[in-house]
């Protein structure tokens, strides 16, 4: 079984840049999974914030942050990163990172797509 813990978060003011990072365990190789990151603001939906295969390291982001947010990892660690520039304050939420042993072609997803999850971690940007 996948685990996911996120680590990072924090409060930063507009402008500032914030990089969120994600362990993952349980497998001996991630080669075969696609991992994302997600995101909630209170009272909304979960949102998709960008993904990344793992054996290419190609990713896929939703126009919202395209060019601000970048996904990256470190296939020895296991861990994915999720480096965060020109923040603002529509960019606070819990972000959570989730998983699924697939390949991503596309940047239109959801939760229902994934289905290992971390517990989030909170960023609050404070303009």
């Amino acid at each position: 079984q996948v685990q996911l813990k996120e680590s990072g978060g924090g409060l930063v003011q507009s402008g500032e840049s914030l990089r969120l990072s994600c362990a993952a365990s349980g497998e001996r190789s991630f080669n075969m999974y696609g991992m994302a990151w997600f995101r909630q603001a209170p009272g909304q939906e979960r949102e998709f914030v960008g993904v990344i295969n793992w054996m290419t390291g190609y990713t896929y982001y939703p126009d919202s942050v395209k060019g601000r947010f970048t996904i990256s990892r470190d296939s020895a660690k296991n861990i994915m990163y999720l480096q965060m520039k020109n923040l603002v304050a529509a960019d606070s939420a819990v972000y959570f990172c989730t998983a699924k042993r697939a390949t991503f072609y596309t940047s239109n997803l959801s939760t229902d797509d994934f289905n290992s999850w971390g517990q989030g971690t909170q960023v609050t940007v404070s303009s």
